[in-house]
C-alpha cells in the first residue's frame, strides 16, 4: 500500500531534497524555517507595502514601472509643494506647512479600493496631455478647510460629523482649494512642458471616479497639509497613460538634457573633421579587360590608357567620387584642375 501520510503545511515548513546520489538511493534533506521561506517568497510582516520587494512578490508586482525612471518628476512635485505653501498660505490666511510624504508606484484599482472613506474625488483634464488625473481630499482635511474659511477658533480640533453627506457648502470650499492647487501644478509643469489643469467633476464615491482600467500603473503622489493643530492629508494620481507625451521630458536628469546631443563635443568633432587628412586617388582611365588577359600581362608589358591631355579627371576618397577636373603642371608637380563636384548618389552616401 502507498504511503498516505499528509505533506507537511508549506507555511510551516518546505523539505529540500539535496545531494541526491544518482543510483537512485535515498539523500539528505534539510528543512527550511520560517524566515527563509518568508525571505523565498517575498513576503515580510514588518515592511511597508508600499516598498520594494524580493522573491515571488517582485515577480508579481514586476508589471509596475518605478516612479524613479521618470528623474523629473521628483523635481516637479518638489516645486509643486512650494508653489501650495504659498499659495494655501493666501488662500487661508493662516499658517499652513505642505510636506511630501511619498512618491509611488500602484495599479490603479488597488488605490480605489484603498481609499479612506468618507472622501472627496476630484477628477481633473490635463488638456495638452489629453487624459485625466485624480485628486483625493482625505475627510480630516475637508473639514479642517471648512473650519479656517468659516472662521474657526484656532487651537480647536475641526469637529467631524460621520455618517452624512458633504454639503453644498464643505463641496464649494473644497472645490475651490482643489482649483488653487491645479493652478499650482500648472506653474510647476511650466517649466518641463506647457500643461493646463482644469477641474472636470467632484466624487464621493470611488466608482464614478474611474479614469483608468483597474490594472493600469499610476504615479501616486502622498501630500501632508498642516495648518498649526488642524489639517489632513491629499493624494494626486497620475496614470502613465497621462504621462506618455511628455515622457521624454520626464527622462531627462536635469532640466534642459538634450538626449545623444552635446553641443559642445559637436563642435569639437566638426574642428577635428576640419583638420582631419585624407587620402584623394585620381582617377586617369578605367579599362574592362578579361580575367585571362589580366593574368597573362607580363613585365615589360604596356597597357594603353584611353585617356588624353583634355580628358577629365575624376578625383576619389576610398571608392567615393568627389570631384572631376583636368590634368596640368604646377612647377615641377603634376596637379589637378577642379572644375565640379560629382552629386552623391544614394548608393554612394551609404557608403
Amino acid at each position: 500500500m502507498a504511503d498516505e501520510t499528509p505533506p507537511p503545511d508549506v507555511a510551516t515548513e518546505i523539505a529540500v531534497a539535496a545531494d541526491l546520489p544518482m543510483d537512485g538511493g535515498g539523500g539528505a534533506e534539510r528543512v527550511l524555517n520560517q524566515d527563509e521561506i518568508d525571505s523565498l517568497l517575498g513576503f515580510d510582516v514588518n515592511s511597508d507595502q508600499m516598498q520594494d520587494k524580493s522573491g515571488v512578490r517582485a515577480i508579481i508586482n514586476s508589471a509596475l514601472v518605478s516612479y524613479e525612471r521618470l528623474p523629473m518628476l521628483e523635481i516637479v512635485f518638489d516645486r509643486l509643494v512650494r508653489l501650495m505653501t504659498t499659495s494655501l498660505r493666501n488662500f487661508t490666511s493662516d499658517n499652513v506647512e505642505v510636506s511630501l510624504d511619498s512618491i509611488t508606484s500602484i495599479r490603479f484599482g488597488d488605490y480605489l479600493n484603498s481609499i479612506p472613506l468618507p472622501a472627496i474625488l476630484s477628477v481633473f483634464h490635463a488638456e495638452e496631455l489629453d487624459n485625466y488625473g485624480l485628486f483625493t481630499v482625505d475627510s480630516n482635511l475637508i473639514y479642517s478647510i471648512v473650519d479656517v474659511l468659516l472662521g474657526g477658533r484656532r487651537g480647536s480640533s475641526a469637529m467631524r460629523i460621520e455618517g452624512r453627506p458633504y454639503t453644498t457648502i464643505e463641496r464649494t470650499l473644497v472645490q475651490r482649494m482643489v482649483e488653487v492647487i491645479l493652478q499650482d501644478m500648472c506653474a510647476a509643469f511650466e517649466p518641463l512642458a506647457p500643461v493646463n489643469f482644469s477641474l472636470d467633476r467632484l466624487e464621493t464615491n470611488p466608482r464614478f471616479a474611474a479614469i483608468a482600467r483597474p490594472a493600469n500603473a499610476a504615479i501616486l503622489v502622498k501630500l501632508r497639509i498642516d495648518m498649526e493643530d488642524r489639517g489632513g492629508r491629499t493624494e494626486l494620481l497620475l496614470p502613465y497613460a497621462t504621462l506618455e507625451p511628455i515622457r521624454k521630458l520626464l527622462l531627462q536628469q536635469f532640466m534642459g538634457e538634450k538626449f545623444g546631443r552635446d553641443s559642445i563635443w559637436e563642435s569639437h568633432l566638426a574642428t577635428e573633421l576640419w583638420s582631419t587628412k585624407v587620402n584623394i586617388d585620381a582617377i586617369l582611365d578605367e579599362q574592362v579587360m578579361p580575367l585571362n588577359q589580366v593574368m597573362n600581362l607580363e613585365v615589360g608589358q604596356t597597357v594603353m590608357l584611353g585617356a588624353n591631355p583634355d580628358s577629365k579627371i575624376e578625383l576619389r576618397c576610398r571608392g567615393v567620387p568627389l570631384l572631376t577636373g583636368r590634368m596640368g603642371r604646377v612647377g615641377s608637380s603634376v596637379a589637378v584642375r577642379v572644375d565640379a563636384a560629382i552629386e552623391r548618389t544614394d548608393a554612394s552616401k551609404a557608403l
